[in-house]
């Protein structure tokens, strides 16, 4: 990862102000308070894969807080933060929810007054994530922000662990390639937040958010040709039956909505100027699509042309200075100092 920020050459004096600076310059709206007097050490470090910005924090014993002044003047509504935590163990405070975070968890942090109180040697990995996104499949972030995503669940090992690996290997990654790695990783964050999710709700809100969750889980595996109602139903935990009875409530039908995402998902990778050098049944291979002749049936039912016109037309309408690949919205880059795409 590439520093940013560190207080190895610094004098010990300095260390700590010049801290709350770069975290005020990276558009991090918080105060800082020490837990104690040994020298104060700390470390900034990002990293990018494709449009997702990983941002590292290492630093001592601190009191960290969120003040309404400063998320008025320095935050990004439109982004939510999803901490993973490294080392050491935090605790925090957030709208009358407190929660504790150890190595491996997860938690949501959405832009609103918290508090967060860190152990010495802290590590946090900062994922900056589009609000939208993760409200339309999960509900308003109020539902999750401050909730501990625990490493006692698979999907959270799951996606911890693909990120952490998506960092590491981040320099063999192609740049057309990366832009599917953020997204699964997002997506495997969506459905570990989704399963945490359904343990934490009131029964009345049960079915909503198991539909949460299943959607979530369509979005993890939108490339495999074998998604369907029954497996979908057995991955969220509920019975086809009952799986169909949410959907139909809420006006839809489930194979209607993955073959809908499936689509959706193609035509935005169509208008990808990185995958202009892509066949497109490979595209469509990889939004779950076995047959090509099928894809472009149903692809032409829903956007009125056929994929190839469908691919001509909005890349025509790319200025050649932007080919370079789309701005899926997940951060700014030049916002918090990321390094150009590899």
């Amino acid at each position: 990862m590439r520093t940013l920020f560190s207080t190895a050459a610094l004098h010990p004096r300095d260390a700590f102000e010049r801290w709350k600076e770069a975290l005020i310059d990276q558009g991090m709206p918080v105060e800082q308070q020490r837990l104690d007097d040994t020298p104060f050490k700390a470390k900034l470090t990002v990293a990018r894969v494709g449009p997702l910005v990983m941002t590292s924090l290492a630093q001592g014993a601190m009191r960290t807080e969120a003040t309404p002044s400063l998320i008025r003047r320095c935050a990004d509504q439109e982004r939510v933060d999803v901490l993973i935590k490294i080392a050491g163990v935090s605790r925090r405070i957030q709208e009358g929810r407190e929660s504790v975070q150890r190595p491996g968890d997860l938690v949501v942090y959405d832009r609103r007054p918290s508090t967060r109180i860190s152990c010495a040697d802290s590590q946090t990995l900062v994922l900056a994530l589009p609000r939208k996104r993760l409200e339309s499949l999960l509900g308003p972030t109020r539902l999750y922000a401050s909730l501990t995503i625990g490493a006692d669940l698979a999907s959270t090992r799951l996606a911890t662990s693909f990120i952490t690996n998506l960092i590491r290997l981040r320099d063999q990654i192609l740049p057309d390639v990366a832009t599917r790695m953020a997204g699964i990783g997002t997506d495997l964050i969506m459905a570990s937040i989704a399963e945490r999710l359904a343990k934490e709700v009131p029964r009345p809100l049960h079915g909503t958010v198991v539909v949460q969750r299943a959607k979530a889980h369509v979005e993890a595996n939108l490339g495999d040709p074998a998604l369907d109602p029954p497996q979908l139903a057995a991955a969220t935990g509920v019975s086809l039956r009952r799986l169909q009875e949410l959907f139909h409530a809420r006006g839809q039908h489930i194979s209607e909505y993955i073959w809908h995402r499936r689509l959706e998902a193609a035509g935005e990778r169509l208008t990808d100027p990185g995958n202009a050098h892509l066949p497109i049944g490979t595209l469509a291979f990889n939004c779950g699509f076995s047959s090509q002749a099928h894809f472009s049936k149903r692809f032409k039912a829903q956007f009125g042309l056929a994929p190839r016109e469908y691919r001509h037309e909005a890349l025509m309408k790319v200025p050649s200075a932007g080919r370079a690949g789309p701005d899926l919205g997940l951060a700014r880059p030049e916002a918090i100092g990321a390094p150009p795409r590899r």
